[in-house]
Order: C-alpha cells, then structure tokens, then sequence
C-alpha cells in the first residue's frame, strides 16, 4: 500500500483512526480515496472494498467497448462485437448507378436474370476498357482507406472516405444497397472472414483488418480486397496475412488461356495446408464486368467442381479467404457478418484479372511498390 502525508481518515466502518495508506488498486484504476488506517483495517475490510474494484473495472470496460448488443440472445464465436451502425450514406443523383442501387431491397435484377447460368462473357476491347477504367478507380479508393488505417480509426470512418472517393471519382460504391447492404465497401476485423458491415467500433493495436472494395463507373464494376496490419501485429497472424497473399499470387501465376478455372483451388489449398492454415470454402471469387457478379464461379478449395475454361477476354476474381483453424463459417444475425465457427482469425485479397492472349493482367494492381500489397511496406 502507498502512503499519503496528508490527514485522512479510515474507510473501515466505525473505524475513526487517522489513515495513511491507500489501496494500490485503487489508483491504478483511478478511484478517489481508498485510505486505511493499518494492513488490518485494509484487510478486514476487503471483502466490500474489492467490489469498487470490479464496479470501477466494468465501468472502464464500458467505456472503451460497445455496450450495444442488439442480439442478447445470440453466442458468439471470437472476442469481436457489433457496434452500432451509421446511416446509409448518400450518393448524388449525377452518379450512374448499377440496377439494384434504388430497389427497395436491393435485388441486382440484370444478375438475377442469369443466375445459374454457366456461360462466361468475353468482353470485347471496348468492355476490356471500360472494366480497366473501373479497377484503376477502385484501386484508388483501396489506396485512400490503406492510408486511413491506424489504431483507434473506427471502420465507419475508413467507410465515410471510401464513399466520398468514390463520389469524388464519379462511382456509385458497389457494395451499397446490394441485396441491402447499409455501407460502402466492407471492413472484417480478426475472426470476420468477409462481409463485415463498417460500424463505430475503433479498431486495436493487434487486429487485422480486411478492406474489400468495389466501384461501379460507367456501367462496369472493379473489385479488390487487402487485409492490412493495425498497430503491433502477433507473428502468428504475421503469418497468416503472409501466407494468405502468397496463395493469392500462387492461383494468378496459373491463369491463361485453356486453364480449368477448378485448378485455381488446387493451388490455393495446397500452399494454405502446407503452412497449417485452412480454406474457407462458403465464399468464391465470380466473374465481373457490367454485373457485380456473375459465371465464372472460382472456389478457392481443391476438388472443386467449378465450371469452365479459361479464354482470353474473361474476366473475374481470386479472393481466397484463409483462416487460422477451421474453414467452417457462421454468419451474425445481421445476415452478412461471416465469421469462423472456432472464433479464430482468417485473413483475404483479391484482385480483379482478365485473361489475356499470354496469360492474364491483374487489373487491380496496385500502381506503386511495384505491385505489392500494403502488408509488405512494413
């Protein structure tokens, strides 16, 4: 206990000596007085005297997480919790927007209207050109929040800058409204595999953070995720991050003309196993041009029974999603929030590709650091 010089008095019941001692605990947590007059008082009266430490300890809790819990009902399966969530923000009505942007719910009619189909579109120069123009843009708007990511930064704000770049570069923000969803690009934090809704919650020293974002300009969607490190990132999840770039990379060496789009899950699966991680398998990459998505369909596990041969003028996108446990998933009660069944982390990129006559062109890439993704400027 630490001794004070000034006269005070001991908070024992009925105890009226002069007390010089206070409670270690007690200024550690910040609480006003806590004086005692002997190690005897202090101890005598430990049983009640502890309670200020768990109510002062809750009430510190409460202030640095979201108390807001809109499913009491529901278990969840890792430390992450929901905050709440800002309006939907407003796109001008000068922006084009894809078909679904107005529908009450959301429904993507011009996808709906092939969905089963297996027929992969080739694009001609001028689509080609189109589909570069809206990767390049949402490049541009991945590079903006990549510099906005840092501890205490709330999900909800890397959300308000990558709607206003959009809007700045005349693009409608893909994700918003798509079959509901209320924000402008994605944010999975830790053990949220994909989907995660932006919200108020001030990201940590330690997390991961995947930023998945997606424009639609002039009547083309561009489409690319990183997964970056907050603060003082563990080796394990170092790894992690690692080793989920390398299978993305590892899949893109393969692409060309004539290569079964199954193949690229062979890839992915045999580096992700080698290293002790898993695939998750509910999530896939999918054709891209003027709909959000649409055939291909590229799982990211092996044995796959994905349709298709690759041709020159196809477009689409590797997004492999790797986890530290297992690849099962849950989704929150918010019908989007994807997160592993075992609580453990899971980390993802993407880049939008187009087949070319020699192998493929990554659409998406990043312009500078020639090439690399964010992780590896550290």
């Amino acid at each position: 206990m630490s001794v004070c010089t000034e006269e005070r008095f001991c908070e024992t019941p009925k105890c009226e000596n002069t007390a010089r001692l206070r409670c270690p605990t007690c200024i550690k947590l910040g609480i006003e007085g806590s004086y005692f007059c002997s190690q005897e008082c202090f101890k005598g009266n430990w049983d009640v005297h502890k309670l200020l430490h768990r109510k002062a300890k809750n009430i510190k809790q409460m202030s640095n997480e979201s108390i807001y819990n809109p499913w009491p009902w529901y278990e969840f399966t890792g430390k992450l919790r929901p905050f709440q969530v800002t309006p939907k923000r407003i796109v001008p009505d000068y922006i084009e927007r894809p078909d679904y942007a107005n529908h009450p719910e959301g429904h993507p009619l011009s996808e709906q209207a092939v969905k089963g189909s297996t027929h992969i579109k080739v694009l001609d120069d001028e689509e080609i050109e189109g589909l570069k123009v809206a990767c390049k843009l949402a490049r541009e708007a991945l590079d903006v929040a990549a510099n906005a990511v840092a501890v205490g930064v709330t999900t909800d704000e890397i959300d308000r800058l990558v709607h206003e770049a959009c809007i700045d570069k005349e693009c409608y923000p893909s994700p918003l409204n798509y079959y509901g969803f209320p924000k402008s690009c994605c944010t999975s934090v830790n053990e949220v595999i994909c989907h995660g809704i932006p919200d108020l919650r001030p990201v940590k020293d330690g997390d991961i953070l995947n930023i998945d974002i997606t424009v639609y300009h002039r009547g083309f969607h561009g489409d690319l995720n990183e997964t970056f490190f907050v603060g003082n990132v563990d080796n394990d999840a170092r790894k992690l991050v690692k080793v989920t770039h390398e299978c993305l990379t590892k899949a893109i060496e393969i692409v060309k003309p004539g290569m079964k789009y199954r193949e690229i899950g062979n890839v992915i699966q045999k580096h992700a196993q080698a290293h002790g991680f898993s695939v998750v398998r509910s999530f896939c990459g999918h054709g891209i041009h003027r709909l959000f998505h649409t055939a291909p369909s590229v799982p990211h596990y092996a044995k796959n029974k994905a349709v298709g041969i690759m041709k020159a003028g196809h477009s689409f996108t590797i997004e492999p999603m790797i986890s530290e446990g297992t690849w099962k998933d849950v989704v929150w009660p918010d019908d989007w929030t994807a997160v592993t069944l075992d609580g453990k982390r899971s980390a993802q990129f993407e880049q939008t590709l187009l087949v070319t006559d020699l192998g493929c062109e990554i659409l998406t890439r990043r312009h500078d650091k020639n090439g690399q993704p964010y992780f590896m400027d550290d």
